[in-house]
């Protein structure tokens, strides 16, 4: 590793701590040590589970908990049903692509806690989708970390909650760094959250514009590397099936790793909010430092999770611990 490179590892591992003052007061580990002592467990097994049956597990819990963070907070919204009188988040036009699979796991989840008499009704549906998120992680390679507890199911859920706070694909630099930064994230943060594309997958709707009709008027958007666009038309042709999707990591689809930053650095990333990381002067010394050292990324991604899940945070006077998560009240 160059030394410049060097150095741009050890300043993002300098500047991330752990537990900075502002975390929130109720927020902790073992948060649940004498409620319910065994949750943790009970949770990944719960997960390992699912995870079993099908893989789409994890990429669909991770953005579950992305979706549900960035909107209104850790609160577990995101799991409601609408009903007659309220359309809620997760019908949101944003929100209808999450696999079923990422709200199954928590549901299964919360029944495996539920079932045991000591700890129903005791352990929310926003702290179960947290330690979920963890644990599907970790099953794939990923970094494990011990997940603050401590949150509150929110009381509400909205349509209209959801508009202009989640990412699109189509977003340049500033457009990440202002949305992440209205939730106390920074550049850092968001450029280590990003790398969940590693195990996620995309319909083929969501980057077309970049392999067909480009806007700038070529038929490729010139920041994609060729072989890897001529590959893309393969898999999505013109008339392709809406259902059709593919991985957003045409190397190591299956594992949590730092292959997400090595792709941009080859022109590999699939939505312009992915490949942006790269072309853009300002983040690309980062791409290229966790690149190349897959323990920096790693520092950084746990911290950025943890961040992420202290966003927003139901006390128990402005939330609850819902039965059904979803079912408000």
């Amino acid at each position: 590793m160059g030394r410049f490179n060097a150095l741009i590892v050890l300043s993002v591992a300098l500047f991330f701590c752990p537990f900075p003052a502002t975390i929130s007061a109720q927020l902790k580990q073992n948060y649940y040590a004498s409620i319910c002592p065994n949750v943790e467990k009970i949770v990944r097994d719960a997960v390992r589970a699912k995870f079993n049956q099908t893989f789409v597990t994890v990429p669909a819990t991770i953005r579950l908990y992305f979706h549900d963070c960035m909107v209104q907070g850790c609160d577990a919204s995101i799991m409601v049903a609408s009903n007659a009188t309220n359309t809620a988040e997760k019908d949101h036009p944003d929100n209808l692509s999450l696999a079923g699979d990422g709200f199954d796991t928590v549901i299964k989840a919360k029944q495996a806690v539920d079932a045991v008499p000591s700890c129903r009704n005791k352990v929310s549906c926003a702290d179960i989708l947290a330690m979920a998120t963890r644990d599907v992680i970790a099953l794939v390679g990923g970094p494990s970390y011990a997940v603050e507890l401590g949150r509150f199911d929110g009381l509400s859920s909205t349509n209209t909650s959801v508009n202009g706070k989640l990412p699109k694909p189509t977003f340049n630099l500033t457009q990440l760094n202002s949305m992440f930064s209205a939730n106390g994230l920074s550049q850092l943060d968001m450029i280590a959250l990003s790398a969940a594309h590693t195990v996620g997958f995309s319909h083929c709707d969501r980057f077309s514009n970049r392999i067909y009709n480009f806007s700038t008027g070529t038929l490729v958007d010139p920041t994609l590397n060729k072989t890897y666009a001529n590959v893309l038309k393969q898999l999505c042709p013109k008339k392709v099936d809406p259902r059709v999707a593919i991985n957003m990591d045409p190397n190591t689809p299956r594992a949590f790793d730092n292959m997400y930053y090595k792709n941009l650095v080859q022109g590999m990333g699939l939505f312009t909010s992915d490949q942006v990381l790269y072309t853009d002067l300002r983040s690309r010394p980062t791409v290229n430092a966790w690149a190349s050292n897959s323990t920096a990324f790693q520092v950084a991604f746990i911290n950025a999770i943890t961040k992420l899940g202290r966003i927003g945070i139901k006390t128990n006077k402005t939330g609850n611990i819902r039965r059904d998560c979803s079912v408000l009240g």
